[in-house]
């Protein structure tokens, strides 16, 4: 090895040596350490995940499986592979394309009801009022009840036909009470669920009302621009990516739509209110048919994943935009 030729040069030229020597070892200690670092968060994120992956996969599997199988909890005799019979036998019934239709007016009309009356609310308390405040409050509130809860007060407290409050309103008028569920039974479902989603609405897109320019509407005043022009030229632009996104998570929640219809109508008169998941329930817990039920639940699955990659590519348009 080469020396060097006088002591001081000796001494750099080992510090040197040494510094070089240790930026190594460091260099090997941050390689080894980011290793095992990565084994112990892998190690330590192995459980969770594992954890989630038997949470989604076992049920679907499940379900896949007894969907092509013969299982009636009432005749536990007939058993076997039923190939796609379950499927078949759904297809050809007439309730299943009328659970889809009332599944598909259902969450049309509430998305309508909720984006449109959310918009305008989300204008409204963008407003400066006395107590706006306890308006957003109230207005927001009832997205935090159950809808058990909110389905029992609808069907005891307001729709009524002898003591809800819309029949006292009707009376008050001169005007025969109307027995909802009855007469109206999908359009009382539509009122009580759109409840229920018209605070969501109003929350994301008030949220997104704050980021609103505010210079760009008063530049918009002082050009002769009207309430209405501004409205549907600088609000509603605005607003594009935040109603994608309420459209979106709204219409996920409301392909499963049960407790409602559970509580208030039981899926009557008839197949009126019948949605997609009320009629798997009715094929798995009221005929007991496990097969035909998890078939259903199939067919269910391929229309929200349908609707989820439409959904989604029309978010990320949106955002890309």
């Amino acid at each position: 090895m080469h020396s060097c030729a006088c002591p001081a040069q000796g001494r750099r030229c080992w510090w040197f040596s040494q510094v070089f020597l240790a930026g190594i070892y460091m260099n090997r200690t941050r390689t080894s350490g980011r290793t095992v670092g990565g084994l112990r968060t892998l190690s330590l994120q192995a459980p969770a995940v594992t954890l989630l992956l038997l949470w989604m996969i076992v049920p679907l599997g499940m379900t896949i499986w007894f969907s092509f199988q013969r299982y009636n909890l009432l005749m536990p005799e007939m058993t076997g592979f039923a190939g796609l019979e379950n499927y078949e036998y759904l297809l050809t019934d007439p309730a299943l394309w009328s659970a889809m239709g009332t599944t598909l007016l259902l969450v049309g009309w509430v998305l309508v009801i909720t984006v449109v009356g959310g918009t305008l609310l989300a204008v409204l308390f963008q407003q400066d009022f006395a107590v706006r405040g306890i308006a957003r409050v109230l207005a927001i509130s009832p997205f935090f009840v159950m809808p058990t809860v909110s389905a029992l007060v609808w069907k005891n407290m307001m729709m009524h036909p002898s003591n809800g409050v819309l029949a006292w309103l009707a009376q008050s008028l001169g005007l025969p009470a109307l027995d909802w569920f009855s007469s109206l039974p999908l359009t009382s479902i539509i009122i009580i669920v759109s409840w229920q989603w018209l605070p969501f609405a109003l929350l994301i897109l008030l949220t997104a009302m704050q980021s609103l320019d505010e210079d760009q509407v008063e530049a918009a005043r002082m050009d002769g621009a009207g309430p209405l022009a501004i409205f549907f030229f600088i609000t509603l632009p605005h607003l594009k990516r935040a109603i994608s996104v309420v459209i979106m998570i709204e219409m996920i929640f409301l392909l499963t739509i049960f407790a409602e219809i559970f509580v208030t109508t039981s899926g009557g008169p008839g197949l009126a209110t019948t949605n997609l998941a009320y009629l798997i329930y009715i094929q798995a817990l009221l005929d007991f048919d496990v097969g035909m039920a998890s078939a259903g639940g199939v067919i269910a699955i391929i229309l929200a994943n349908i609707v989820a990659i439409f959904l989604v590519r029309m978010v990320a348009k949106n955002l890309e935009d």
